[in-house]
């Protein structure tokens, strides 16, 4: 399994210097899927009222993933004045509506990797077996090839003693064949607001997760990730808008091509919307999300491997790091994956032409010297870095 705490966890898309034939959006390949544009990339929210889509959309959200007891006539009209798509169940109501262009996308149930409920009060059985994912997505793809199917895995994928899997606990081997199920495959686990204490406040845990993801899918098959935003179900804790930050771009940097954020609230109060009853994380997720979509054809330009080494002063505060080079501009992108301060430096493999890294939104450059810059990161900080 690839190293995720010595070094950037980078699929290797290009040699250094020759394209790939991966570049560019990878949803191309389905004709009624998400954008193909390569200024596209997916920002979702999870299973929300399409009455707030026109908020969402403000805050830069472009698609809806799941819909409740959906997707109904009623639900794709809001989404449809919206100009919001959405993924949804390929049920009876969804296939009713198999030809309505606002679905990109089908998905399995929710967290099939999980123990099953049995019941009210009946306890829980076993996880859906990879098996029938499998089977499953056989059959949803033979139904429609023109949209993708997504499959969005539990905490399992980072989390390996995590007690919800019951007795698939500690079962890393179902993973690869759980994702042999979908064209997209995502997860979802959420550090800051976890009550084991082997979890919580480590943001790690959630590129760790992509980068299993990756690794399980050969790099054959887009990943996504779910992102935190509210207290979900603890009254004490919540992310705060720098954590948000720093957990969506450690996905992007490892590979992620897709956020899907979580914006429920169960405790101390349930509030659907909870990211939308939040002045301040509403802020900083649209923030987020503006500077996501200004990088978008940046993020979905090929990879660059082994163009730069990153060697941290703290060798127990590894940083993590990703190239690109779009349109005669280089891009670094890195995060700081532990919650300790360390220094960084960065050496390019071919000398450059430009003199100075200006570090994007930070209203500062850095001198190149030798062919090397180097900064400061404060605990799972995040720098973007751009060379003309």
């Amino acid at each position: 399994m690839m190293g995720l705490w010595g070094r950037a966890a980078v699929l290797v898309l290009m040699v250094l210097g020759v394209q790939s034939t991966l570049a560019g959006s990878p949803y191309g390949l389905w004709k009624n899927g998400p954008p193909s544009d390569a200024s596209y990339f997916p920002i979702a929210v999870w299973l929300q009222n399409p009455r707030n889509a026109l908020r969402y959309k403000a805050a830069g959200i472009n698609l809806y993933v799941g819909l409740w007891r959906g997707p109904t006539t009623n639900q794709l009209e809001e989404l449809k004045k919206a100009g919001m798509p959405v993924i949804c169940s390929q049920n009876a109501r969804g296939l009713e509506h198999k030809d309505n262009p606002m679905i990109v996308g089908w998905m399995h149930n929710d967290e099939p990797d999980n123990a099953q409920s049995l019941g009210r009060g009946k306890g829980y059985g076993p996880p859906i077996l990879p098996e029938v994912i499998a089977r499953n997505y056989e059959k949803m793809r033979a139904t429609d090839p023109t949209r993708p199917v997504l499959l969005n895995l539990g905490q399992g994928v980072a989390y390996d003693n995590y007690i919800g899997r019951g007795v698939r606990r500690n079962h890393l081997e179902d993973y690869p064949e759980y994702v042999k199920g979908c064209d997209i495959a995502s997860f979802d686990i959420y550090p800051v607001v976890h009550d084991k204490p082997e979890i919580a406040g480590k943001l790690e845990f959630v590129p760790k997760g992509v980068e299993r993801l990756r690794e399980w899918t050969r790099g054959e098959k887009i990943v996504w990730n779910c992102i935190e935003c509210t207290r979900i179900d603890n009254p004490e804790k919540k992310a705060t808008p720098q954590q948000v930050r720093s957990e969506v771009w450690m996905s992007l940097i490892h590979g992620s091509r897709g956020i899907i954020y979580f914006v429920h609230q169960f405790k101390p109060k349930e509030r659907e919307a909870g990211l939308l009853d939040d002045p301040e994380m509403l802020k900083a997720v649209t923030a987020i999300n503006r500077q996501i979509r200004e990088l978008a054809p940046v993020l979905n330009s090929p990879t660059v491997a082994d163009a730069v080494t990153l060697e941290s002063t703290r060798t127990n505060v590894p940083v993590a790091h990703m190239v690109k080079r779009h349109n005669g501009t280089t891009y670094v992108f890195a995060a700081a994956m532990r919650n300790e301060a360390t220094r960084g430096t960065f050496r390019f493999r071919e000398p450059l032409q430009g003199s100075k890294v200006q570090v994007i939104e930070e209203s500062r450059t850095i001198p190149i010297r030798n062919g090397e810059f180097a900064d400061e990161f404060e605990g799972y900080a995040v720098h973007l870095y751009r060379i003309e």
